[in-house]
């Protein structure tokens, strides 16, 4: 047979094949790789059919309805899960507003009780408050956005505030504060802050010796923040600690020789403080004291200050 003649049956029978299938290979190719790079850079792998393109051809169909239904199904469990959390917290909400009451009944009736026992009683009672915040504050922490309330805050005002509530532990311990050198104003979420500070000067008053210690509160301002600092001269924290002190249940040496610590307090106040937009750093000496800055970027300040 003559060669042409088997070169052109070639050509007409084997061609068109051969090129519908590199046609397909390419775009399997094609999808595929597409898919391979979507499933290695997302974060959240049940949303992927929702950001991939639908294929045209049978088994991309195949997959794709087969994560969909996954996705699907996985978006109902996120939701129920939701759901539970929503309500973990309401409840605990619930319980923390219903508890004060009865609280502050008792802090009324301690308050016109002078004798030693009533004194020791109500030194508890401030740590049991203490407590209850926490649950609450740790109970809101995972959904701050619906929470805060964006305003002007004097910082001055601010610092007062809970120097006047933590009083009594600045008297019982002997423990001497300066705060003359805060000045400055801020826009942020007050009941946050108002926290996060309480949190800070609380800690600075547990892990300062009575009868010899002083903590110092001041503001200081950089080009591009303000940092509002909280100084103490307590027993500071071991070096090989410093660096988990916001890690969450984390105690060290120190939490475990200055009795029960939940660890959750400079956690909750670096959780907070990232979403309010704001810095938080520490520094510490063993022996010499500890530093806690609250830093306020350029745009949270006042520009009349």
């Amino acid at each position: 047979m003559n060669m042409g003649l088997i070169l052109l049956i070639f050509i007409l029978w084997f061609f068109p094949l051969f090129s519908y299938l590199f046609m397909e290979y390419v775009k399997y190719r094609e999808f595929f790789v597409e898919f391979r790079d979507l499933v290695d850079t997302m974060d959240q792998k049940y949303l992927l059919p929702e950001v991939m393109r639908e294929p045209d051809f049978l088994e991309g169909k195949i997959l794709y309805e087969g994560l969909s239904e996954i996705s699907k199904d996985m978006h109902e469990h996120v939701k129920h899960y939701r759901d539970l959390e929503q309500g973990y917290r309401e409840y605990i909400e619930t319980w923390v507003h219903e508890i004060k009451t009865p609280m502050a009944s008792i802090g009324l009736i301690l308050d016109n009780n002078e004798s030693s026992a009533g004194k020791s009683i109500g030194s508890e009672m401030k740590k049991i408050e203490d407590y209850v915040e926490e649950v609450l504050y740790y109970a809101r922490s995972s959904n701050v956005g619906k929470d805060y309330l964006i305003r002007e805050i004097d910082l001055s005002n601010l610092v007062k505030k809970v120097i006047r509530r933590n009083a009594s532990d600045f008297i019982r311990k002997g423990i001497s504060i300066d705060m003359e050198e805060v000045s400055c104003t801020v826009f942020s979420d007050i009941k946050w802050l108002e926290y996060i500070l309480n949190q800070i000067i609380g800690n600075a008053l547990k892990y300062t010796k009575s009868g010899e210690g002083s903590i110092q509160v001041y503001t200081r301002r950089n080009p591009e923040s303000v940092v509002l600092a909280v100084k103490d001269n307590g027993i500071g924290i071991d070096e090989k600690d410093l660096g988990r002190v916001f890690d969450k249940g984390f105690t060290g040496e120190t939490g475990r020789a200055f009795g029960r610590s939940t660890g959750m307090g400079l956690y909750l106040c670096r959780k907070l403080t990232e979403q309010l937009g704001l810095g938080l750093s520490i520094e510490s000496e063993q022996g010499a004291g500890t530093t806690v800055q609250i830093v306020f970027p350029i745009g949270s300040l006042n520009p009349k200050d």
